[in-house]
């Protein structure tokens, strides 16, 4: 790939960024390892949505600008980090993708193994401790995951994807928060339908046969099914803690739920006020 080319990656990877709401403003920074000795960079305080490749920097592996007219993030210091850490990397993206970054302030890995694709591509998305922005503060707690990783949550700032060029580091960064999405519907819905041990399994298998890099996913499972399943359809109940159960203890059954809820009604009817 030309150096040209890998700008025009970046900027077109930042338009989709913009476009999609993972970044607003100035938000968010790219970069790509064009060489052994060389990045190309994302400029500090410049909308990522609608930049041209006269606005990137060429950075050597210490982060001292080569060429650009304009400054380079003040982030570079975590793509630096990642550079040295792993060979392979070729490209980071970090974003603020708005439902992954409210899992990340919520301090919620995205470890439930529910959907195939996450689990092949990206195995589970752990969530890195917070650090200062714009200094060493932000790398270390990412230090544990990047051997083994392609895909974190930075806790109360949003998330960090890396690649084999800027296109596959951003599409990852779209798999993350679709994923978050997701999850985030599932539980609002009363609870996401784990895939269990053998089904992971398999899927394992997939991703080791498509040759992707990465230890099995860390992900939570759900129990392997012991036989046919002959018991009766179950009503999914939000979980949450209600104001008459502050010991977060389980909702009553349904029939008691709707007797004691007919008996209020009909309370209210006769009185003309509630209990």
């Amino acid at each position: 790939m030309t150096l040209h080319q890998a700008k025009l990656d970046i900027v077109e990877a930042g338009r989709r960024l913009y476009d999609k709401g993972y970044i607003v403003s100035s938000d968010g920074n790219l970069s790509a390892r064009f060489d052994e000795s060389r990045l190309i960079v994302t400029p500090a305080g410049l909308c990522k949505g609608n930049l041209s490749v006269e606005d990137l920097c060429v950075c050597d592996m210490e982060g001292r600008k080569i060429s650009g007219v304009r400054s380079p993030s003040s982030e570079i210091g975590m793509h630096l980090f990642l550079y040295r850490e792993r060979s392979d990397i070729k490209a980071v993206v970090h974003a603020h993708p708005p439902t992954a970054t409210g899992f990340s302030v919520a301090g919620m890995p995205l470890t439930d193994c529910v959907l195939p694709e996450v689990v092949i591509t990206l195995g589970s998305i752990p969530t890195a401790k917070y650090g200062t922005p714009g200094g060493p503060e932000i790398s270390e707690p990412i230090r544990k995951f990047v051997k083994d990783y392609d895909a974190y949550l930075l806790e109360n700032h949003g998330a960090t994807t890396v690649g084999s060029d800027v296109m596959n580091a951003y599409f990852k960064m779209e798999t993350l928060e679709h994923f978050a999405r997701i999850l985030f519907v599932a539980r609002q819905l009363g609870g996401a339908n784990v895939l269990n041990r053998e089904q992971v399994d398999k899927l394992l298998q997939i991703r080791q046969r498509l040759g992707i890099r990465g230890p099995d996913p860390a992900c939570d499972v759900g129990r392997a099914p012991s036989g046919p399943d002959t018991s009766e359809p179950q009503i999914p109940t939000l979980r949450t803690r209600s104001a008459s159960s502050p010991s977060g203890d389980p909702p009553p059954a349904k029939d008691d739920l709707i007797t004691e809820i007919t008996r209020q009604v009909m309370q209210e009817l006769r009185t003309g006020k509630p209990e």
